[in-house]
């Protein structure tokens, strides 16, 4: 029989503390870079929300001139959790592959782009939410 257990929550004032934390560089392609970072930033109820941030570059004359910036922000708990352990854990090999094989040539059509198309941004979406989704970082 199992035994009885007992929670106790003190009541407070809620803090969240935002930040921001580079968790992967990679060269997908000769003349591209793209870093991606997690970052939580905070409601005004203190309550933390998650984001994977991406950001690509193209290399001209050994400097980084940034093409797109991306911020996909966890939509569930389970996605908020997936992000929260790359904090912890860095990014899993399924999800690297992930970047590299979708997420990067989602955001390389998009680049310089001043108006996304809605399938373009869908796209985009979809394969950033690979990269959190329980399938992608069991890997």
């Amino acid at each position: 029989m199992p035994e009885s257990t007992i929670s106790i929550v003190p009541i407070g004032t809620k803090v969240c503390k935002p930040f921001i934390l580079e968790v992967m560089v990679l060269n997908p392609e000769s003349g591209f870079k793209f870093k991606v970072m997690v970052e939580r930033s905070c409601t005004p109820q203190a309550d933390a929300v998650w984001k994977l941030v991406f950001d690509l570059y193209r290399i001209t004359d050994g400097n980084e001139v940034q093409l797109v910036h991306v911020s996909y922000t966890a939509g569930t708990p389970v996605e908020a959790k997936a992000v929260q352990a790359m904090v912890a854990e860095g990014v899993k090999p399924a999800q690297a592959a992930v970047f590299t094989n979708e997420v990067f040539p989602a955001a390389k059509a998009v680049a310089g782009k001043k108006t996304v198309a809605k399938k373009q941004k869908d796209a985009l979406l979809g394969a950033m939410g690979k990269v959190v989704k329980p399938v992608s970082i069991s890997g």
